[in-house]
């Protein structure tokens, strides 16, 4: 669980984490807020940092759908990232030109 004692630890310890972007604690509603870069770090790194403060995910069907959702386009923009891009629209090489 987060509290007070802990939110502050926890926060900054996240911020360190490379690929992190922001991070922000809502006291009030009990949420993490963060934005992190999919191509340096991933939902599982974030969530051990948590976990090693003593706190824990929801453990309800709508985390758990969100979770699955956020590990599905991180590993897009991770595959994207590696993704070599093509185009059938290139200029013919000089071997490939028709001779006039």
């Amino acid at each position: 669980m987060v509290t007070e004692e802990n939110s502050d630890a926890l926060v900054s310890e996240i911020d360190k984490v490379f690929g992190i972007d922001e991070v922000s604690y809502n006291i009030k509603n009990g949420e993490i807020h963060l934005a992190y870069d999919a191509t340096h770090i991933d939902l599982d790194g974030i969530e051990e940092v948590i976990r090693k403060h003593g706190a824990d995910l929801h453990d309800d069907w709508w985390t758990h759908t969100k979770e699955s959702y956020y590990k599905f386009v991180d590993q897009n923009v991770k595959d994207n990232a590696k993704h070599k891009p093509w185009s059938c629209h290139q200029v013919p090489t000089k071997a490939n030109r028709k001779q006039k």
